[in-house]
């Protein structure tokens, strides 16, 4: 067959026709082998740009379109939807990046930007040259969906989701749902009690017919593909039978053993037999196997002898559960920094220096001081210094900004004065202050306005040794104020430490376990950060809330909407399109070394054990050529991308175009 190549290129505004010469490179590619049209053209993209490829389809024959313009990841589909509304496969439509590779990187080069986009147009158009007709594929989709981790931001996506009608399986590590947002007092900038919002949305879950919950459970095996994923969940036991246990709370009255409160920070006990905090969801206590009397020596089983409906049962047993999902949404939050190692700070050494989810306790209504702020010796404070920005924005730390920090700091100061007086004296010690959402910069002047004192410099040093009366049994902040040009020390009675949020102790396992990637700074990466931030790079698999990133809790909630959108569009179309440029494997040539095997991150390829030979999962593999790469023998290759194709690209890309472009 005879290839009949029309070549498009796009001006993409002044993008493009702004940093080369989009008709000496039009003119070039009307020279090049078998191309038969080339075209340019303002926005390639739009509508007329689409019809100008589908009338050279059908009036000229073209059997390959190569579209010379932004990133195939942009808009690959759209102009592969054209080609097929025009009659020809989708797969002999291809695309060379000149915007991203030549225009923006050779900005004041326009020559060499020429030359450069001329070399990617002659080695796409071979490209195109060896590329065949492919069959697209589509799979159905199971309707259900797994969501991971149940703070706010799974609570949202799972609602969202059962609200439509569809199975969610909601899976939460802890005994209880509700997250880092069940340990927050109130919320800026309204400061809105945070159980008024978040308890009717942990009710709405638990009576929700169509959310299947599974606390203290995790996620231990994922595989599969997008719409028909298999996942195994293990149910860690709680000791306690669901079904016969009423909430009563006489176990846990009852029980003698005492260790510090996790929930609460260490701040307060709670028993070998607990629920997390008052209001969990759901009401369900579980017992620490590692502190229960009953689990270390068989010493104790009063919860037992009191429980009135007989629901304690010590010999419970791990449950494994298995689910078929559709779609996968993973929210498992965020952890924060332990400042100990600042040692400067004086956090674990000097009394009356917290952390902000301390504070945060301290300040909530059911918290271990019962919403009082209160010192040590039990006396309210007269003088509070927050700092700003601890372990954040710090190049021996984290060097990214946790976004949150300036707006619960001045929410503490806005409390402090609310609660303690007027007459409290409140230090914000600030790099900078960062009050970007709705609101957030009306709620920073509020504070200016009631008294705050705002000292631009980050803390140098807590100490508690004194330099003059004043100082004598406080704590004083060394400080530089970087306004006034000098150091200063500010003498208090308690420090309020405003800690970065950091990735997951355990992300690396959950990274592992959903074969997602993770950003320099630790969180899952997204596929695109502007245009698709809650995808992942494995489809059918959606990150959102803080483990994707640090946000509030009004962007988590915006985020988890998002992605609950996402999930029901894959689900509702009933099928999912497949991946048609797959490997595939020449038996004669394959020695089924295992090579493959063992570098395809999406468990695609798999080596039979009888034949001695590799086997593709086409409904699984994603076409990246890892296999075709690492192929000693080449019986791997990847449809549409053989040898003979790639080592005409590289020729034609390495060819000497200077001159050309004059």
């Amino acid at each position: 067959m005879k290839r009949k190549i029309g070549v498009y290129i796009c001006h993409c505004g002044s993008n493009i026709a702004g940093y080369l010469d989009v008709k000496k490179t039009t003119a070039y590619a009307a020279t090049l082998p078998y191309v038969v049209v080339a075209r340019d053209y303002q926005f390639m993209c739009s509508d007329p740009g689409q019809d100008m490829i589908k009338n050279d389809i059908k009036e000229l024959g073209l059997n390959g379109v190569l579209v010379c313009s932004c990133s195939p990841t942009l808009h690959l589909r759209t102009f592969r939807e054209a080609c097929a509304e025009a009659g020809l496969n989708p797969h002999l439509c291809e695309m060379a990046t000149i915007r991203e590779l030549c225009s923006w990187v050779h900005s004041h080069e326009r020559e060499n930007a020429t030359e450069k986009a001329m070399a990617l147009i002659a080695a796409g158009v071979r490209r195109v040259l060896y590329r065949n007709p492919l069959e697209t594929k589509w799979a159905p989709v199971t309707p259900n969906t797994l969501i991971v981790g149940a703070g706010i931001a799974g609570i949202q996506t799972a609602l969202e989701i059962a609200g439509a009608g569809n199975k969610v399986y909601l899976v939460e590590k802890e005994p209880s749902i509700g997250g880092r947002m069940a340990q927050l007092g109130k919320t800026f900038p309204s400061l809105d009690s945070t159980s008024d919002m978040l308890i009717p949305q942990m009710e709405a879950v638990q009576a929700n017919k169509n959310i299947e919950l599974l606390t203290n459970s995790e996620i231990t095996e994922v595989s599969g593909y997008i719409g028909n994923f298999k996942v195994t969940i293990k149910k860690k036991p709680r000791s306690v039978d669901e079904a016969k246990c009423n909430g009563c709370g006489e176990c846990w009255a009852k029980c003698p053993v005492e260790v510090p409160s996790e929930f609460d920070r260490g701040m307060s006990k709670r028993k070998a037999i607990y629920i997390p905090f008052a209001k969990a969801i759901p009401k369900i206590p579980v017992i620490d196997r590692k502190t229960c009397k009953f689990f270390l020596d068989g010493s104790c089983h009063v919860c037992a002898d009191v429980c009135p409906t007989k629901a304690i049962d010590f010999k419970q047993a791990e449950e494994t559960v298995k689910a078929e999902i559709g779609a996968c949404i993973v929210s498992t939050g965020y952890d924060t920094f332990d400042p100990t190692p600042i040692t400067q700070l004086g956090y674990g050494k000097l009394e009356n220096v917290v952390t902000s989810p301390e504070f945060e306790r301290m300040l909530s209504p059911d918290g271990p001081t019962g919403g009082n702020i209160v010192l040590k010796n039990g006396t309210a404070p007269k003088a509070v210094a927050i700092a700003h920005c601890v372990g954040s924005r710090d190049q021996n730390y984290f060097q990214y900004c946790s976004r949150v920090c300036c707006m619960y700091s001045l929410k503490y100061s806005r409390l402090l004065k609310k609660l303690l007086g007027h007459d409290t004296n409140v230090y914000q010690m600030y790099i900078d202050m960062r009050c970007f959402g709705k609101g957030h910069e009306e709620f920073y002047k509020s504070a200016s306005d009631e008294g705050v004192n705002f000292i631009r410099g980050k803390i140098g040093q807590v100490t508690n040794i004194p330099q003059s009366d004043e100082e004598k049994g406080k704590l004083i902040v060394v400080c530089e104020d970087t306004l006034l040009g000098t150091m200063i020390r500010v003498p208090v009675d308690m420090v309020v430490l405003s800690v970065a949020m950091k990735p997951r102790t355990d992300m690396e396992e959950v990274a592992r376990t959903f074969l997602l990637g993770r950003s320099a700074d630790g969180f899952f990466l997204e596929r695109h950060p502007k245009l698709d931030p809650v995808g992942t790079m494995l489809d059918g698999v959606f990150a959102v809330g803080c483990c994707q990133g640090p946000k509030d809790i009004s962007d988590t909630v915006a985020q988890a909407t998002g992605a609950a959108a996402r999930a029901l569009a894959l689900i509702s179309k009933g099928k999912v399109e497949m991946e048609a440029a797959t490997a595939s494997v020449d038996e004669e040539v394959c020695a089924g070394c295992g090579y493959c095997e063992a570098i395809c991150q999406y468990s695609a390829v798999e080596v039979d054990p009888k034949r001695k030979v590799a086997v593709v999962n086409e409904a699984v593999c994603k076409g990246c050529g890892a296999c075709a790469a690492t192929c000693p023998s080449k019986a791997m290759q990847l449809k549409n991308f053989g040898q003979k194709q790639l080592i005409d690209v590289i020729d034609e890309a390495t060819k000497e175009y200077a001159g050309l472009a004059r």
